[in-house]
């Protein structure tokens, strides 16, 4: 950034409060905002101060009893709405645009988030059929990608998951990851709610 621009970035930045413009920015985006992606658009704040009011916000939403929240999720921060309020927003909404994945699919997803860098000839192993087409679909998807060459003999491709990927599941990174027992749980629910969905039609 040239020194006009900063000056032009520091004029505004004294004008208005801090806290309000990362407000601002966190609503008219659609993606996951980093720190570093802050300080670009804000170079008159530091990295503490740009957290601090992050902090801010956090902890005024909640004081407030908003029916959103300032939550970390791929690697950035972003407005959510809050969990108790998903039903209500699921009836607003008929149709969700949602990423849609075969069995197949979850199956060869889940092995690269758990076992992540891995190659195809890992999956193949695992799942005990080749997964290259799968592989290939969700690097499509954005929800996996190629992380780098395995060292030794052939080099073979890596594959990890993205940021796209942890948006998708509302995680912050790959550590928040739900246990094998609580994945069975979910699809458990799942599926007793679609049965419901599919008698209600």
């Amino acid at each position: 950034m040239d020194a006009e621009n900063m000056m032009n970035a520091q004029n505004l930045t004294a004008e208005l409060p801090p806290k309000a413009i990362l407000e601002a920015i966190l609503f008219a985006a659609s993606e996951p905002i980093s720190v570093k992606q802050f300080r670009h658009a804000l170079p008159a704040l530091s990295t503490r101060d740009i957290r601090n009011g992050l902090t801010e916000l956090r902890n005024d939403y909640q004081e407030l009893h908003r029916s959103f929240r300032l939550v970390e999720v791929a690697n950035g921060y972003q407005i959510c709405t809050c969990p108790e309020y998903a039903a209500w927003v699921q009836k607003f909404y008929t149709r969700q645009v949602r990423v849609t994945l075969s069995p197949s699919a979850l199956e060869t997803l889940a092995i690269v988030a758990y076992k992540q860098p891995v190659t195809r000839a890992d999956v193949a192993a695992i799942r005990g059929v080749n997964s290259d087409s799968v592989l290939n679909s969700l690097v499509e998807k954005r929800l996996v990608c190629i992380a780098g060459r395995k060292e030794g003999t052939g080099r073979s491709l890596l594959f990890s998951t993205t940021d796209a990927f942890l948006q998708q599941f509302g995680l912050k990174d790959p550590s928040e990851l739900p246990s094998i027992e609580e994945i069975e749980e979910l699809l458990s629910t799942a599926s007793a709610e679609e049965k419901n969905m599919e008698a209600m039609e």
